[in-house]
């Protein structure tokens, strides 16, 4: 019997499926075992998802259904073997991302690295303040003038003086071994009014991930992250904006993101099996990647990429 293009492409679907099912089966095995993880605890661009302000029609949705809500990107490494959790990143989300990770997993919280000084990524550090958690010597990593920042600006200082943090100072390139995982910091180019930005290599007993949630133009870093990509298991990196146009009459060069149509052009000729190491993050108020259903969701998933949620666990 001869099929047409539409069944042609019914199969296709339901063989994605069936890949999708037993990925997330394997998956889920795998967490069982006491290996370390990565545990995704937020998606959205620094101020999330609907922003302060936005009353227009995309946005009002998620304000009268906080399940359509998206906090700012966050990820976090859940080490069960020895009873650990780091965060990566401290977002204005903060305190309910917080919530999210001990219901996952009820472990002390171990450790706070940073990649730069935008505000959905490090301003929940407020949180560890004598007017709220009043944390003794918490870990924060982060480059040199991350920390001189932290040190030298309220309120944030006042974190370093009473104590409630301890400044862990990162260096380019230079790993930091934990018991089962290692963190790599690395420099990546970006609006660095404040401080340098770098994103991570996490290494695990069995697979690695980077995480760059913030980066200018992919021709800006003197890396190729084609090439990156062939060294890693997974990539969750830059996806604040899905193309250009996206915020109308606003000029988007002064906002040098790579889109994500860049990135997917950049990796037209890799294998599938790459593609599916990048799972898109970091995504401003304007990209539908917001929206599960969206054609752009289904464009993304269908040349093979993924778009990260909240939820989402990837072994290491």
């Amino acid at each position: 019997m001869k099929l047409g293009i539409n069944h042609h492409r019914d199969i296709s679907l339901i063989l994605r499926q069936f890949v999708s099912v037993l990925a997330l089966f394997t998956l889920t095995e795998a967490i069982a075992e006491p290996s370390p993880y990565l545990y995704v605890l937020g998606v959205g661009q620094d101020a999330g998802f609907p922003q302060a302000g936005c009353f227009e029609p995309r946005c009002l949705p998620a304000w009268k259904d906080a399940s359509l809500r998206q906090k700012p990107t966050s990820i976090a490494v859940i080490d069960r073997a020895s009873e650990s959790s780091y965060l990566f990143e401290a977002t204005p989300e903060f305190r309910d991302q917080l919530y999210q990770l001990q219901q996952e997993a009820p472990l002390p919280l171990s450790g706070i690295f940073l990649t730069h000084a935008h505000i959905g990524h490090y301003t929940g550090l407020i949180h560890l303040g004598r007017e709220a958690m009043g944390t003794k010597a918490m870990p924060v990593y982060a480059m040199p003038r991350m920390l001189e920042f932290l040190a030298s600006n309220g309120p944030w200082s006042q974190l370093v003086t009473l104590g409630n943090i301890d400044l862990l100072r990162l260096e380019h390139n230079a790993p930091t071994q934990f018991t089962n995982f290692i963190v790599t910091p690395f420099l990546v180019p970006h609006r660095d009014e404040y401080s340098e930005t770098v994103g991570y290599r996490i290494e695990g007993p069995n697979r690695t991930a980077l995480f760059i949630p913030d980066v200018n133009k992919w021709e800006d870093w003197n890396i190729s992250i084609v090439e990156a990509l062939e060294a890693v298991d997974y990539a969750l990196i830059d996806a604040s904006f899905f193309a250009d146009g996206e915020l109308g009459n606003r000029d988007m060069s002064q906002i040098p993101h790579p889109f994500v149509l860049e990135t997917m052009a950049l990796f037209e000729q890799s294998s599938e099996e790459i593609r599916n190491r990048i799972w898109f993050i970091h995504m401003n108020q304007s990209n539908p990647l917001l929206d599960s259903d969206s054609d752009a969701t289904r464009l993304v998933r269908d040349k093979g990429f993924n778009v990260a949620r909240e939820g989402v666990r990837l072994p290491l």
